[in-house]
C-alpha cells in the first residue's frame, strides 16, 4: 500500500473514531433525556431504561456513519489542504485524485460494515427495545405481536388484526371475539377492513356472529359499515406490529410474498426492502462528496464552512431521501426507483463535485 494512502487512513480511522464517539455519546444521553418523563412514569427499572436507550445505540450507530464519514474525510483533506501537503503532492507530479483511491475504498469498507450490522444486529436490538417500550415503559403485557399477526385481549374481548398497512394507517383482517364468563364464544365480528376515525375504528364488510341462548345458535348479521371501540390506536399499531427495521433483507421479502400473496399492497415494504440496499452505499458518496470539499481552496482559510457545508450536505441528502421515499409509500414512484433516487442524484453530484476541485 502506497505511503500516502496508509496516511489517510490512519487519519481518516483517527477522526472517524473520535467524531462518532463524540456523536453517539450526545444522541445517546439527549435520547435518555428526551424520555426521562416516560421512564418516571412507568414502573421501569433504572436497568431496564437504561438497557432501552443502549438497544437503540446499534440502529443510531449506523444511521450517523455516514454524516461521520463525511466529517472525517473533510477534517482530514482540509487539514492536509491547510498544512499545504496537497500542494505539495501536486508539485511532486501526484494527482490529488490519486487520494480519493482509499477514500473510496473505506467508504466501501463501511459499507459493507453497515449492510451487516443491518442484518444482524439491528433488526434484533430494534426488536428487543420495541418489546420494552411497549411491555415494560408502557405496560401493554396484553398485546401479542408477530410480522403481520397482532393479537390484543381487552378484558373478555380478543382482538386480532391480520394486516396492518402503516401507508395509509388501517387495519385489514379484523376478528373480534367476545367471551362469556364461561370463556365460551358469545360474539365474533369479521371485518375485512378498518380506518381510525374521530376515535373509534370504523370497519367495513362486517359480519357479526351473536349467540342466542334460547336457539342454541348463533344469529348472523352483516353490515356494510360499523364502528367499534378499541383500545389501540394506529401510532400503537407502527410500534407494536414488526417493522422493516427489525426483519432482515431476506425476512422482509419473504414477508413481502406473504403479504401479497394474501391479497394486501405491500408496497410500503416494498420500498423499505429497496431502501436496505440503498442505504449503505451512501458511505461512498459521502466519502467521496467529503474529498472533493476537503480539496477545495476555501476550506483551506476556513475549515469550519468546509465541515459546515458538509453537514448541510447530509441534512439535504437524508431531506431528499425521506421525501423520494414518501413518495414511494404513496406510490407516486415505483419502489426502486424512490430508494435509489436519492443516491443517484448524489452520486452526479459528487463526480461532478470531484472533476472541479481547483487545480
Amino acid at each position: 500500500m502506497p505511503v500516502l494512502h496508509k496516511y489517510y487512513l490512519k487519519e481518516f480511522i483517527k477522526f472517524f473514531l473520535i467524531i462518532q464517539m463524540i456523536i453517539m455519546i450526545i444522541i445517546i444521553s439527549v435520547d435518555y433525556l428526551a424520555k426521562l418523563d416516560h421512564f418516571l412514569g412507568s414502573q421501569a427499572t433504572i436497568f431496564q431504561t437504561f438497557g432501552y436507550v443502549l438497544l437503540r445505540a446499534p440502529i443510531m450507530l449506523v444511521g450517523l456513519v455516514p454524516s461521520v464519514i463525511v466529517l472525517s474525510v473533510i477534517a482530514v483533506f482540509g487539514l492536509m489542504n491547510r498544512s499545504n501537503e496537497l500542494v505539495a503532492i501536486k508539485s511532486s507530479g501526484i494527482s490529488v485524485y490519486f487520494l480519493v483511491r482509499p477514500v473510496i475504498i473505506s467508504g466501501i469498507v463501511l459499507a459493507l460494515l453497515v449492510f451487516f450490522l443491518g442484518e444482524t444486529i439491528v433488526p434484533i436490538t430494534k426488536a428487543k427495545s420495541n418489546v420494552i417500550e411497549q411491555e415494560v415503559i408502557k405496560g401493554k403485557k396484553e398485546v401479542h405481536r408477530a410480522r403481520q399477526d397482532v393479537w390484543l385481549r381487552q378484558d373478555n374481548v380478543i382482538v386480532h388484526i391480520n394486516y396492518f398497512n402503516p401507508a395509509d394507517k388501517t387495519i385489514a383482517g379484523v376478528i373480534l371475539t367476545e367471551l362469556d364468563e364461561n370463556f365460551n364464544i358469545s360474539k365474533r365480528i369479521d371485518a375485512q377492513k378498518g380506518v381510525y376515525q374521530n376515535g373509534k375504528w370504523s370497519v367495513s364488510k362486517v359480519l357479526e356472529q351473536t349467540y342466542n341462548k334460547d336457539e342454541d345458535d348463533y344469529i348472523v348479521t352483516p353490515y356494510e359499515n360499523k364502528e367499534y371501540s378499541m383500545d389501540l390506536l394506529p401510532e400503537d399499531l407502527e410500534k407494536i406490529v414488526k417493522k422493516s427495521k427489525e426483519m432482515s433483507i431476506l425476512e422482509l421479502a419473504e414477508y413481502i410474498r406473504k403479504v401479497e400473496s394474501e391479497g394486501y399492497d405491500a408496497t410500503t415494504y416494498k420500498v423499505d426492502l429497496f431502501g436496505k440496499t440503498a442505504f449503505p452505499f451512501v458511505c461512498v458518496l459521502m466519502a467521496m462528496i467529503g474529498a472533493a470539499l476537503g480539496m477545495r481552496s476555501f476550506v483551506k482559510e476556513s475549515m469550519p464552512l468546509g465541515i459546515a457545508i458538509g453537514i448541510g450536505v447530509s441534512f439535504l441528502y437524508w431531506i431528499m431521501h425521506g421525501f423520494c421515499i414518501s413518495l414511494g409509500y404513496g406510490n407516486v414512484l415505483p419502489p426502486f426507483v424512490s430508494a435509489w433516487l436519492a443516491n443517484i442524484f448524489f452520486f452526479c453530484f459528487a463526480i461532478l463535485f470531484l472533476i472541479t476541485v481547483d487545480d
